[in-house]
């Protein structure tokens, strides 16, 4: 980890909206607290990254290794229709790529999913299992 990731934090409106579920070498890897998606974020541990183009080309390689493990995993656990990958970041400025499991049947198929139902609470054993099925998947622990 370079020098700078010591000082690096995680923005409070992803801290609001997320589930921590553990680190990969260069991501926090995040759940959002919305049960009608399964939906993950990657955060990159690095001070100020904005944009993908930020990173250095050893962590953009990393991060798209990042995103492919969690990519993967996530497709295995859902078993779903459609995986939407984005890097948007038009609310919240730091770099951070969402990873959604999309089904053809769910509320906002197939519009993308910002803002067309209010977020829905997680069953709490049932996130649980998500996130440990996850965990193994990712090799997370």
């Amino acid at each position: 980890m370079p020098s700078d990731a010591s000082a690096w934090s995680l923005h409070s409106q992803l801290k609001k909206d997320t589930i921590d579920i553990g680190d990969l070498p260069l991501c926090k890897v995040l759940v959002i607290k919305d049960a009608h998606y399964p939906w993950l974020l990657l955060v990159p541990r690095r001070e100020g990254a904005v944009e993908i183009i930020d990173l250095d080309e050893v962590a953009q390689a990393q991060l798209m290794t990042e995103i492919s493990r969690v990519s993967r995993a996530l497709k295995e656990v859902t078993n779903c229709d459609k995986l939407n990958v984005a890097a948007l970041g038009n609310l919240v400025p730091q770099l951070h790529v969402h990873v959604i499991a999309r089904r053809t049947s769910d509320a906002a198929w197939p519009r993308p999913v910002w803002g067309v139902m209010p977020p829905l609470a997680h069953d709490a054993e049932e996130v649980q299992n998500f996130i440990n099925a996850l965990r193994r998947k990712i090799w997370l622990g």
